[in-house]
């Protein structure tokens, strides 16, 4: 039985990994490809180095660690860094297998959604207002979450708007979420 599930988890049609304190210690053929590594290369490393900037990996961190405990899981879009350095979008889901030690031990899987959501170049600030514009935050809600004032939640939605060349939110959220007007 370990032999096939062995063999399933390495041969996932999604990129799978298996980490302890956000540490890679397993990852399988898809997962690796994705990302534009062989698996060798990322076992044993932090995860990190798949991130846009220190800073995210720790915000990220924050609000996962935040939302899976108790819980012990966490789901969401984010964009990724590939070996060669391309940014991609990538559909993130993790399942904990100690709710009260949420990075402890857990299980991710990883999904290349790049084909359906644009590459635009965002500041973090603004990869921040855009996620949480797609999620459904009303301005205030944004405000509040990042500790900023709602004008300027504004000023980053007019910015997204005239990057993704998009005339309202509705629009604006579409083109973010990749599904066609």
């Amino acid at each position: 039985m370990e032999y096939f599930m062995d063999l399933v988890f390495r041969h996932a049609p999604i990129g799978l990994i298996f980490a302890e304190d956000r540490v890679i210690r397993w990852c399988n053929k898809r997962f690796s490809e994705m990302f534009g590594y062989r698996p060798d290369e990322l076992e044993a490393q932090s995860i990190e180095k798949l991130y846009p900037t220190p800073e995210e990996y720790e915000r990220i961190g924050d609000i996962g660690r935040k939302q899976m405990l108790g819980l012990g899981h966490y789901a969401d879009e984010r964009i990724m860094r590939r070996k060669d350095g391309t940014l991609f979008w990538c559909r993130v889901r993790g399942q904990s297998l100690d709710a009260d030690a949420p990075f402890s031990q857990s299980v991710w899987s990883f999904a290349d959604i790049s084909d359906n959501r644009p590459i635009t170049e965002m500041t973090m600030r603004e990869r921040q207002v855009a996620k949480m514009m797609a999620e459904g935050l009303t301005t205030k809600e944004i405000a509040r979450l990042l500790e900023i004032s709602p004008r300027t939640v504004d000023v980053y939605r007019t910015r997204l708007l005239s990057k993704f060349e998009a005339r309202n939110s509705i629009e604006l959220v579409a083109r973010l979420t990749g599904i066609p007007m």
